[in-house]
């Protein structure tokens, strides 16, 4: 199966790579449009929007050569934009010798091929921006598998302007045959069987995922999800919580595979981190659906921060737009569970970041608990973890007395606990006071019948 015309930066040969030389192919040329389509209840402007869809192309590493809005009174069948703007903008294509034209919204099959063939430029909508930097990203075989998924999901519907054979047919016999199956119903019954298969890869990774969860659950760890809009700074504060090396750059969905990794809360408890893929206004559904088994992370988590640039002039309508794509995950992300943390604070200007403080401080009052931190610097961060080590403290202190050569007890509440406070006795023997939960307390109980526990005075 091949494309009549495509993004081609990576389909080059790699032989007679000449040491020192950079054999990469210059970057495509293209022009981004944002169709401004008069519409009821639009939460961005139409300026950060096409901000936004210029980030998309250059993390595509596409070379920008002009950015318009375009304000659209209605929309064209055949074209969504009028004859007058068709040709304004393919004159544009021809002078800038333009060979992507990136359109910032969804385009249905015919109105890309029929823009296509006007521009001579290869055309890409939203949903086919995102997903082919989903494509180029994603590392892991559970990310390329979803990816995979969302690719054919989208493809499926524009065969007829992908493939070239499609006019062929084959396999009728005799007048009352009729024409056979026609390659384009062939070649849709291809994908839907790869569909299927690939359906059913995930549903392993799904439940490998779920055996993971539960072999944690016996420790266990509680766990904390990160969730945010691409580029609020959420692997930057990965790796500041847990000495990670996730990737960490200024650009739209710069890591999309998810990292698991251990977090030290200031009692000492141990907790599991994960960092999951950004999100973005208008997340194609394709990538919603595919990406459900990665985001159950998220679902089970026992406390969800919501990373939020709180920078950005956008950052309410930002996080409306994260809130809105956990509902579609079907993501129940109450105050109870969710911390926001407002993230570059260091990017706000000096003299608001007092009143941002204040306002973190408040946000409790009405919605989910705030921490206003910097990912960058380290400021605020070891309140945010004070403030997680709160919400998943289940257990209860109890004090107990160990002997001095018991070094096996000692060591399990050090693993499976928090030892809060130790005490030498003239005699030799240790008296602690731990932390345990409900779950660890019975384990200890059983194990070492002899040790005597009881109930600390909180």
């Amino acid at each position: 199966m091949s494309r009549d015309r495509g993004l081609d930066t990576e389909d080059q040969p790699r032989h007679g790579k000449a040491k020192g030389v950079d054999r990469r192919p210059p970057p495509q040329s293209a022009i981004v449009l944002h169709p401004q389509i008069a519409r009821s209840g639009a939460l961005r402007e139409p300026e950060a929007r096409l901000e936004e869809a210029c980030g998309l192309a250059l993390a595509l590493d596409l070379e920008i050569k002009g950015a318009e809005i375009i304000q659209l009174r209605t929309t064209r069948p055949a074209t969504l934009f009028g004859k007058g703007r068709v040709d304004e903008v393919g004159a544009k294509v021809a002078d800038l010798d333009i060979q992507v034209v990136v359109v910032d919204d969804a385009l249905t099959p015919v109105q890309q091929r029929n823009l296509e063939k006007a521009w001579n430029a290869k055309v890409m909508d939203r949903t086919g921006l995102i997903l082919e930097i989903f494509a180029r990203r994603a590392r892991t075989r559970e990310g390329k598998l979803q990816v995979e998924l969302a690719r054919l999901s989208y493809e499926r519907s524009r065969l007829v302007r992908t493939w070239t054979h499609l006019e062929r047919q084959r396999g009728g016999f005799g007048f009352l045959g009729g024409p056979g199956e026609s390659q384009i119903e062939a070649d849709r019954r291809l994908l839907a069987d790869r569909m299927v298969r690939l359906r059913a890869d995930l549903e392993d990774v799904r439940r490998t995922r779920a055996l993971h969860r539960s072999a944690r659950g016996r420790v266990p760890y509680p766990t904390v999800a990160l969730v945010g809009y691409t580029n609020a700074g959420k692997s930057t504060l990965f790796n500041r919580l847990t000495d990670g090396q996730v990737l960490a750059k200024d650009m739209l969905f710069a890591t999309l595979d998810p990292t698991l990794r251990t977090l030290k809360l200031p009692d000492g408890r141990p907790a599991i981190l994960s960092d999951t893929v950004g999100f973005i206004s208008d997340l194609p559904h394709e990538l919603v659906a595919a990406f459900r088994a990665t985001l159950e992370e998220v679902e089970s988590a026992d406390v969800i921060l919501h990373v939020r640039d709180i920078s950005s002039p956008q950052s309410a309508t930002e996080a409306k737009d994260v809130e809105l794509v956990l509902e579609q995950l079907g993501i129940e992300a109450t105050p109870e569970r969710m911390i926001e943390v407002w993230n570059k604070l260091d990017q706000a200007p000096e003299d608001e970041q007092a009143a941002l403080h204040a306002r973190a401080r408040r946000a409790g009052e009405s919605g989910p608990e705030a921490v206003a931190v910097s990912a960058l610097t380290g400021e605020g961060c070891d309140l945010l973890l004070r403030r997680i080590a709160e919400r998943i403290d289940d257990s209860a202190a109890i004090d107990l007395v160990l002997p001095s050569d018991d070094g096996e007890a000692l060591a399990w509440l050090y693993r499976h606990g928090r030892v809060v406070e130790r005490r030498e006795q003239e005699n030799g023997e240790l008296e602690l006071s731990v932390r345990l939960d409900a779950q660890a307390l019975g384990r200890f109980e059983r194990q070492f019948p002899e040790i005597r526990t009881r109930l600390a005075a909180e």
